[in-house]
């Protein structure tokens, strides 16, 4: 059989849980295009954006069938934000995610799950996305603690009952996930979990399919670990202090990267596709993820995101699932 007959021609929808909500396979991460953000000596973004790219990346998604746009108000501190909504506004067509809960305050990068806090940035979240209500609101990497408090989640539900906000979830911890996630889960609360999933962190599969399983959900993060999977930094990376790659893609992660993919690396030659259409498309080999959001700079990012997916054999996949990324993982977790 031909492997073009594996390929995915056109976006395709899934239902986001239980919700009523009809979300992309591919969706559009907007941390980046958010720009340089610095609190204090630590960056926060990915370096200089330039806004007239960043919209056209944005209107470009759009053209190619991405509905799902994911931000948070700590993305270039409110401008991630403010871009979505002067290009999306208050379009009913468009599914808009963001988060609360990072915070900058006095020069220092904190947490404020307080009630009043989250009500207050939800309607500053409101006016900078141009939007009547957030259809996905998710409390950004709250920890067990808060949830146990309480004080977020009654802030997630007046603001659902006043219709500030459709749905609410949590965007858990990337290396460990399982405790935020399980207390929702056990309380009936909330309708979805972002979490990281990629070919090097499948950490969170058994979370997800649990869970998928209970109607929630599933937005996977980071599918490309900053890019590494894409391949563009095989060669090194040099990144700007404003770019907060700068201490996470070093020299030595790279070096032992490469030599944990080597092959499964050796498929994107049977599928004729790249490695971040590979790296994609495994993701996509799980039904319970309701969309990807790779981060999305250029209106060439978003072609190269949604175009050339594939569906990846059984065995490829499990290939993919039983190889050792051990050292990889490891080094990612000791770089934060």
């Amino acid at each position: 059989m031909s492997q073009e007959n594996f390929k995915i021609i056109q976006m395709n929808y899934r239902k986001f849980g239980k919700t009523e909500l009809l979300v992309s396979e591919i969706g559009f991460g907007a941390w980046a295009i958010g720009g340089k953000a610095m609190v204090g000596n630590t960056p926060i973004g990915w370096g200089v954006a330039d806004d007239d790219v960043s919209k056209k990346a944005i209107v470009k998604s759009l053209d190619l069938g991405i509905n799902f746009f994911d931000t948070a108000d700590i993305y270039g501190l409110g401008h991630s934000e403010e871009l979505i909504g002067n290009i999306i506004g208050n379009r009913k067509d468009v599914v808009i995610a963001s988060k609360v809960g990072n915070v900058s305050r006095n020069n220092k990068f904190t947490f404020d799950y307080s009630k009043e806090y989250i009500l207050k940035a939800c309607e500053n979240s409101l006016i900078r996305l141009k939007r009547e209500a957030i259809d996905y609101y998710q409390l950004h990497t709250a920890q067990l603690s808060h949830l146990q408090q309480e004080e977020c989640i009654e802030a997630m539900q007046i603001l659902k009952d006043k219709g500030k906000i459709r749905y609410w979830g949590l965007s858990l911890n990337t290396f460990d996930p399982f405790p935020e996630a399980d207390y929702l889960m056990d309380s009936h609360l909330g309708s979805g979990f972002q979490l990281v999933l990629n070919i090097l962190n499948q950490q969170a599969t058994p979370l997800m399919k649990k869970a998928a399983a209970l109607k929630y959900g599933i937005i996977a993060r980071m599918p490309l670990q900053f890019g590494l999977l894409t391949g563009k930094f095989d060669g090194g990376a040099k990144f700007h202090a404003s770019d907060h790659r700068k201490t996470r893609l070093t020299e030595d992660l790279i070096h032992v990267y490469k030599r944990d993919m080597k092959y499964v690396w050796e498929l994107t030659e049977k599928y004729n596709i790249s490695k971040t259409q590979l790296a994609l498309s495994f993701i996509l080999s799980y039904p319970e993820v309701s969309t990807i959001i790779p981060g999305i700079r250029t209106a060439e990012q978003a072609q190269n995101n949604t175009q050339g997916l594939v569906r990846l054999d059984k065995a490829d996949k499990e290939l993919i699932e039983n190889n050792n990324f051990t050292e990889t993982l490891n080094l990612i977790q000791e770089l934060g």
